[in-house]
């Protein structure tokens, strides 16, 4: 029985494989509508689905939110396989539903159940991180004799229970806001197309620990704090509630860890944007309206990111491409796809200041690069890159701050020498820092400091040697033109 039994179930599902395989589209699409037709007759039950998102995943679904509310307590009681997520130090631990799991409920007598799923679409090719494609969604299933009391009532009771313990939970966070905004758990995200993914953002960077002068550090954590409770002025004056920063210096002067001091004294959350990533100007609309609020969205080294100033190119370098064009037409083809599918400056601006940049509210726009000189002036003008802060080579205030952090000092006999170098020479917080590590156990205070002079002295007759080099140079080039 059982051999009889198992060559019924690979004939079925061979018939199926060449079903899928050879049958057309449009027949198939009949066989599935009329199929389905014919189980109604004979299944009893009424199932109705809410998706995760709406449209093509731009806005997360009200009605999926408040069943995810209303389904905690009933998820945590019943189901057997459930999602667990712990906020920072363990102070309370929340369970959901997990997924291709059902619980069920009743309604005035009427028993209904509810199940989670997904659907999985293709995972993108040639990745280096693949990303498979994932619409969450709840689904509702009820006898068909029941339609009208669980369509109505019932799910109108759904949804107010449901955005009553947002409220509540919104109300118990507005009482700790300042707790919430010093514990609660925050995020670094990164982009792998289209598709935000996390992890904890647990760097201990702060603006007392940064290397900077004090007057600077102040004004920027004004600035921030200022920014941070003016909702009602910038609804006020009728702009979004956005603000972007320019960082810009050499490489080593610590714009990564301005960003990361930013988001610990805001309790913002990070996306970190890797345009290379992004496909095209759509995607990066998907990305930016799937950013929350309270947050800073980077983008790091911009001027290296992607070419963004090819809509501005000089008239000759168009003319020359036009005749290329014109010589081989099976090229035009290919490059304008390869335009198409790519990230232009008009989207990035977009991006920073369009309508779409009003989608939410409460959000830092960075960037950095190294070599502010090579960004199109249309992309960091003001109104777009609010402030500009430009982070320069270690100075002696800078040096303190480090010295205090690595070292535990604020004075030492060596600190005037090492002021007096400082003047001179150009080296960044990096490279001071690297000297006051302490690399080994017998590497004490006196050695570090010593270190850091034999560096500064050495930086300091390289320049010297180099100013040298360019006036003997000059020189003779004056003499050969007289």
């Amino acid at each position: 029985m059982i051999s009889h039994l198992g060559s019924i179930f690979a004939t079925l599902m061979f018939v199926w494989a060449v079903f899928q395989q050879y049958f057309p589209y449009q027949f198939r699409g009949y066989i599935e509508k009329y199929s389905q037709r014919l189980l109604s007759f004979v299944y009893p039950y009424v199932q109705i689905t809410f998706n995760e998102f709406t449209g093509e995943r731009l806005m997360r679904s009200e009605a999926y939110s408040a069943i995810e509310n209303y389904l905690s307590s009933t998820s945590s009681s019943q189901a057997k396989r459930l999602k667990a997520d712990i906020v920072k130090n363990n102070q309370s631990l929340v369970l959901s539903m997990d997924d291709h799991e059902e619980v069920a409920d009743e309604f005035q007598g009427i028993k209904l159940w509810w199940a989670s799923a997904k659907h999985v679409g293709k995972t993108q090719s040639f990745a280096f991180y693949p990303v498979t494609d994932e619409k969450r969604f709840y689904k509702l299933t009820f006898h068909k004799k029941h339609r009208d009391l669980i369509i109505g009532p019932y799910l109108k009771h759904v949804l107010k229970e449901g955005k009553a313990i947002k409220v509540r939970n919104r109300h118990v966070l507005k009482e700790g806001k300042a707790i919430k905004v010093r514990n609660r758990q925050r995020k670094l995200y990164t982009n792998n197309g289209s598709n935000w993914s996390h992890v904890v953002f647990e760097h201990p960077a702060t603006f007392q620990t940064l290397a900077m002068e004090q007057d600077k550090k102040e004004e920027i954590m004004e600035d921030l704090i200022t920014f941070s409770q003016a909702e009602e002025f910038y609804s006020r004056i009728g702009r979004a509630w956005k603000r972007g920063y320019l960082l810009y210096g050499p490489p080593g002067t610590g714009k990564s860890t301005m960003i990361a001091a930013m988001a610990n004294l805001l309790g913002y959350d990070i996306y970190d944007l890797e345009l290379t990533a992004v496909k095209d100007n759509t995607e990066l609309r998907k990305l930016l309206i799937e950013t929350s609020s309270k947050s800073i969205i980077v983008i790091e080294d911009i001027d290296c990111s992607l070419d963004l100033t090819g809509q501005r190119r000089p008239k000759k370098e168009k003319k020359d491409e036009a005749e290329e064009m014109k010589q081989h037409p099976m090229h035009k083809a290919s490059i304008e796809e390869a335009k198409s599918d790519q990230v232009t400056l008009s989207g990035l601006l977009n991006f920073i200041d369009g309508l779409w940049s009003a989608c939410g509210g409460e959000r830092l726009i960075v960037f950095t690069t190294n070599f502010v000189e090579k960004l199109d002036p249309a992309l960091i003008r003001k109104g777009r890159m609010d402030k500009h802060i430009e982070l320069s080579y270690c100075g002696f205030e800078a040096f303190k701050v480090l010295a205090k952090n690595y070292q535990k000092v604020d004075s030492h006999k060596l600190f005037g020498r090492i002021q007096d170098l400082l003047r001179e020479v150009r080296i960044t917080p990096a490279d001071v820092a690297e000297h006051l590590m302490p690399k080994t156990a017998s590497r004490d205070l006196q050695t570090c400091f010593e270190s850091l002079i034999q560096a500064l002295e050495s930086a300091k007759q390289a320049q010297d040697s180099n100013k040298e080099e360019t006036a003997l140079i000059q020189g003779l080039s004056e003499k050969s033109v007289q």
